[in-house]
């Protein structure tokens, strides 16, 4: 399975730290977050990536080149043109790229969850989602579990990482696109599975929430 992690946003919400550096490139613990995420694919099995880039994009290249130095093969989609076509308008360029089953997950979240290289969507299974219980800055939650299907209810907050079938994609057209309403639409059709995660997981959205994990971590190590 291949695994594509996105790394093309504007990073607003951490502003000033993204003004002059990308999102995926802040340090937690004094490494990249995005080399977070590509050590733990690498040990999990998962070996070829795509990162879709737009926003100081250069940096995210320079700095991960073909990704050797970690054991994996990374491929760019360049979104630098366009100015960041949002997940799932990101995820569409990218679907050459990606096979029919593929890994998503977002460049901005820090976690121990371990990718599931050998995991296959049940027939006829568009999206397997992870979920998360609520942090303080979600409480309401964004989807809810029936036993191992997704309903659009609020219950649970979305984690950004996602397993999906490239036939969830095939009428979006080419632009900027979200994934949500995509999600939603699977959802009433009963085509989302999921699980609940309760180890690990931050969404690394403001310079406040990044100080704190950098806080744990020294304590932690």
């Amino acid at each position: 399975m291949k695994a594509m992690i996105l790394a093309a946003g504007l990073g607003t919400r951490m502003r000033p730290l993204t003004d002059t550096t990308p999102k995926p490139l802040l340090k937690v613990g004094g490494i990249p977050l995005i080399v977070w995420h590509i050590e733990r694919l690498a040990h999990d099995g998962i070996t070829e990536i795509v990162i879709n880039v737009a926003h100081l994009g250069n940096q995210i290249m320079e700095a991960l080149g073909d990704g050797s130095q970690w054991g994996v093969k990374i491929t760019y989609s360049d979104e630098r043109d366009e100015g960041a076509l949002e997940s799932a308008g990101g995820i569409v360029k990218a679907l050459p790229l990606l096979g029919d089953s593929f890994l998503v997950v977002n460049g901005d979240i820090w976690t121990d969850y371990d990718f599931q290289d050998h995991r296959k969507l049940g027939e006829g299974i568009l999206a397997h989602l992870v979920l998360v219980p609520n942090p303080e800055h979600n409480p309401e939650g964004d989807f809810a579990l029936n036993g191992h299907q997704v309903i659009d209810q609020k219950a649970y907050t979305f984690s950004g990482i996602g397993y999906y079938s490239s036939e969830l994609f095939k009428d979006v057209p080419y632009g900027k696109s979200a994934l949500a309403p995509l999600l939603r639409k699977a959802m009433k059709e009963g085509r989302v599975t999921g699980e609940l995660y309760e180890g690990e997981w931050l969404d690394i959205g403001t310079p406040q929430r990044l100080e704190l994990l950098n806080a744990e971590l020294v304590n932690r190590y």
